[in-house]
Formats: C-alpha cells, structure tokens, sequence
C-alpha cells in the first residue's frame, strides 16, 4: 500500500507521517518510509539521531544505478540514460517488492529499529549548495517517481512518503502514484487553503485524498475543518506532549502517545486497509504511460535525442501478478 502525507509547510505532515510511519512498524508489517520533502527531517522524526539521520544515502545520487537495475532487458529502453523520472516498466524491466532486498534498497535504504521494531527508510537527499541556480528538487524527487513506477505492492506492506510542502508535487506525475494521500491541515484559513488547491489539481486523477486535522485544541477547531473540507475530514489530532518531548529530542516511546492520538492513528491505518479493493492497476498504468508521454513530449525528447514514446510497452500492465525478472 502506498501512503503520501502532502500539507502545507508547518502543518505538522513530517512529524504525523513519521508517527503513522512508526505504528505501521510496531504491528509487525514490512515498512518502507521515504523522506521526499525538500527539509529532510522523517529521519530525526521517527527518532534517529542527528549523524544517523546525515548519514542516509542520496536517492538521487544514486540515480543512474536505480536507472540500470530498473531497466532489467527491457528491449524498450536502450541504456539507463535514455530513462526518464517517469519511463514506465515493461516486460523485461525489473520490479520492486517492499519485503525484499535488491540492489536498488541495498544503496538507498537503511533499516533501523525504531521501539524494537524494524523499518527501512530512504530519502532523496538534500537540496545541497552544489544544486542552486543549476538543478531543480524535483529532479531529486524524480528517483521516487521511478521507483514507484515499478513498485508492485501488495495490501498488508506500506510505503509511506513524507512529500515536499505545498503543491510542489504536482509538478509531476508523482501525486498520482498513490493508494491514499493523507493532506494534514491546521484549523485555520491558511492551514485548508493547501487542501482546496490539491483537491482541484487532483480531479481528474482519482486522488483518493482524505483530511488529516492537525494541532486541534477542541470541538471548535473539528467543526472548522469539518465545514471547511466535509467528508473528507478522516481524523483529527490534539495537541500533544508526547511530540513536543519528540521535537526535544527526548525520543519517548510510542506507546505513551496521548490515547487519543492514538485512535488518530489507528483510524488512519483502517482508511489506508480499506483503499486497497479500490486499486485499479489498469488506471494506474494508463495514468503512468500518459505522464510519460507528457514529460517526453515536452523536454524528455530533447534532453535525451530519442522518441521516448517507444518505451511505452502496450501490453504491459502492472500488478502484483507481475513476473520478477532476474
């Protein structure tokens, strides 16, 4: 399954994606989280510390890597350069499972336990002083794109990205990639104006999105989100000791998370169990093809002087049925 927390910068999205992150882990189940945010700050959330946190892996230093092992022999695609952020899988291509290990996680992920349970996470890599006035973040987060592009998950395995802020990620294909997104909103005017803005790029996509109230004080605060965002207002969380002590970096366990938040975060597991029937892997597939069309279209050609059209595979659709390729 897989799980996008997006909001508005300071709305909290970081530290409620790393508590979800966090009781995915602790009920057994395989856990891949990404820190896809331009701040990367999922891994001192969940609890690493500083140099651990520093020391992740770069996904997109490791681009041209996750491009070969991705392409497999795909007769499609003629060398990793000629992938792009959003060139789809075909026969031939090689797939990621989250309750795996291959090349692509054996560089970019590192597996830590977090209250006694295991979980990988991955991260994109900081906006460094090398990038500025030379590179674009989403060229970053394009490492993401690609791997989600040939995830073939299944229900009971999550993977959960912790995005950059905003509507930054409708600059690609991205947004679409998703079983469930979960926007996290303050009770106030700028905190559901992020909400109104996803909900109108995201029509015509299918975005299952559901509402994540954040730093509620009371009923009062509930029924503003609830008038301002309707039924798709899935949760709310209160204020909380148990996260300031977090943001000290005290580290407290998650089992002494307030009760109420508590049910928060059960509430969202039960809205991510329940979005699996919902998945149509022929409209992901269509929808995967059809932003790779536009990407090349539009600079993918040109940077890379090939049709890019031609990796497309027509009969290919992606599932968990899929056959691995070695």
């Amino acid at each position: 399954m897989k799980i996008a927390f997006v909001g508005k910068g300071g709305s909290g999205k970081t530290t409620l994606s790393s508590l979800f992150v966090r009781h995915l882990a602790r009920t057994g189940a395989p856990v891949l989280a990404v820190d896809a945010d331009i701040n990367q700050h999922l891994g001192t959330a969940i609890g690493l510390s500083e140099q651990e946190a520093a020391a992740l892996p770069s996904m997109g230093a490791h681009l041209p890597e996750i491009k070969e092992y991705l392409r497999g022999s795909n007769p499609r695609i003629a060398d990793a350069e000629s992938m792009i952020k959003t060139t789809p899988p075909g026969s031939g291509s090689r797939l990621l499972r989250i309750a795996e290990d291959n090349p692509v996680y054996a560089l970019c992920a590192r597996e830590f336990q977090v209250d006694g349970a295991p979980l990988r996470l991955m991260a994109t890599g900081a906006f460094t002083e090398e990038d500025l006035g030379v590179a674009c973040y989403h060229s970053k987060v394009g490492a993401v794109e690609l791997c989600l592009n040939h995830l073939a998950d299944g229900p009971g395995e999550y993977l959960a990205v912790d995005m950059t802020a905003g509507s930054d990620s409708f600059a690609s294909g991205l947004f679409t990639r998703f079983d469930i997104t979960f926007l996290v909103a303050e009770p106030t005017r700028k905190g559901v104006s992020v909400y109104r803005q996803y909900k109108d790029y995201a029509a015509d996509y299918d975005v299952n999105l559901r509402v994540v109230g954040n730093k509620v004080q009371g009923q009062e605060d509930v029924d503003y989100l609830r008038d301002a965002v309707g039924a798709d207002l899935l949760t709310v969380f209160g204020q909380s000791d148990w996260v300031r002590r977090t943001e000290q970096g005290r580290a407290p366990r998650l089992d002494t998370l307030e009760p109420e938040n508590q049910r928060a975060l059960d509430a969202l597991l039960r809205a991510v169990d329940a979005s699996y029937p919902l998945r149509d892997w022929d409209r992901y597939t269509r929808q995967m093809v059809s932003f790779h069309l536009r990407n090349a279209e539009s600079w993918g050609n040109a940077r890379t002087g090939a049709d890019l059209a031609g990796q497309v595979d027509p009969g290919f659709v992606l599932g968990e049925a899929v056959p691995m390729t070695a």
